[in-house]
């Protein structure tokens, strides 16, 4: 394990040298086309590409509330994430889109850990896989997706109460955008994806509704939406992934005790300038209305700052409670509370750009899980510590 460490520092070390002396990224097409033909420099404009390295050593702690120190556990990993898009413009609005992530198609996280039993050789490449393979259309302020693409909800202060920022979705999306709305619907199969394990198909149909005010010196959001998913009671856990657990959802004999039909409402005032720093607030519920109980959920988050140019920073904080059958737990943060639901807490997320294409961040949570949550065990402390360096080129 301390060759891993080793390894990471000084990967991290180095891509912090490179970003602080690399000149910013040269569209492909600025790049050695002067002696192209009109043709084929046409052809170059049409292809786009961009990723993302990140590395990260994470420590977890869970402390189980029965009065014996044998169910203490506590894990450290050394982990990275790799993630590559390219896009090509078939025709002015026709756009075709792939990615591809680390992870063994993992469907709510990329990370990777560093192996001490394997060269990194050995499975680097062969964690990718895709995360993106879709078509899209562009006319005006509307855009259509089909195929598996990044869903396209909008999330107050990028909120992970419902949707976990790396979850692809697979099926067909419409989004309207201007500056006064956003509108997003569209249809979902959960179990077109890799490490699906539920026994029975899963559809999502997904509608939402985003209104922007504007103030004087902010503006307010407001927002609703309905997620349906249909076949989900009676089915096992969806995804490989999870464990054959419900990520927190109420599970009897192995199936899924509810559906889910997740109602979701928000607000969020953003302040351009606030002491010389952008500031955001913002608060969300979500409630499921084919539960009958343990169905409800919420948080309440503050943003100051935006790491946009070199040595900014940012600084968000956020508390969020999540009853077991308030949302699906294997589509919202796997980060916060070990993943799932069934648990409350404290996150605090700092970010600071330390080159032009450099970051580095750092990630608490301070949470309860409650009773339950993990193989019937009692109520539990967890905490869990992230520090990551990312490169993105």
């Amino acid at each position: 394990m301390i060759k891993k460490i080793v390894l990471s520092t000084l990967t991290t070390l180095t891509l912090g040298s490179v970003a602080l002396h690399a000149t910013p990224n040269t569209p492909l097409e600025h790049k050695n086309v002067a002696h192209l033909t009109g043709i084929e420099h046409d052809i170059l404009e049409r292809f786009h590409f961009a990723g993302d390295l990140r590395l990260r050593y994470e420590s977890k702690e869970t402390f189980y509330k029965d009065g014996t120190d044998s169910t203490n556990k506590y894990t450290y990993h050394n982990r990275y994430r790799l993630r590559l898009v390219a896009a090509i413009d078939l025709t002015k609005n026709l756009k075709f889109d792939v990615g591809m992530r680390s992870g063994y198609g993992n469907p709510t996280s990329g990370n990777q850990t560093f192996l001490d039993t394997k060269p990194l050789s050995d499975y680097f490449w062969q964690s990718l896989r895709f995360n993106i393979l879709d078509i899209a259309y562009k006319s005006g302020d509307s855009t259509i997706k089909v195929g598996r693409h990044p869903y396209m909800i909008y999330r107050p202060i990028k909120s992970q109460l419902i949707w976990d920022n790396d979850l692809s979705f697979n099926g067909a999306s419409y989004n309207y955008k201007n500056d006064s709305r956003i509108i997003n619907f569209g249809i979902s199969q959960p179990t077109y994806a890799e490490q699906v394990t539920a026994k029975d198909t899963i559809n999502l149909f997904f509608a939402q509704y985003v209104e922007k005010i504007k103030l004087e010196n902010s503006q307010l959001n407001l927002g609703a939406g309905v997620y349906y998913y249909d076949g989900v009671k009676g089915n096992t856990p969806i995804y490989g992934t999870n464990k054959d657990t419900g990520m927190g959802n109420t599970l009897v004999n192995g199936v899924f005790a509810n559906d889910y039909h997740i109602l979701e409402a928000f607000g969020e005032l953003k302040f351009k300038d606030v002491y010389g720093k952008p500031l955001a607030l913002a608060a969300g519920i979500a409630y499921n209305s084919a539960a009958s109980d343990k169905n409800f959920g919420y948080d309440v988050a503050v943003k100051i700052g935006k790491a946009k140019k070199v040595h900014d920073w940012q600084l968000k904080y956020s508390y969020t409670y999540l009853e077991a059958d308030a949302v699906v737990g294997a589509h919202s943060d796997s980060d916060n509370f070990g993943g799932g639901t069934a648990a409350k807490g404290h996150a605090i997320r700092a970010k600071y750009k330390f080159g032009k294409r450099t970051y580095l961040a750092a990630t608490l949570f301070y949470n309860t899980l409650l009773a339950g949550k993990t193989d019937g065990k009692p109520e539990a402390d967890y905490e869990r510590v992230q520090l990551d360096a990312i490169i993105k080129f």
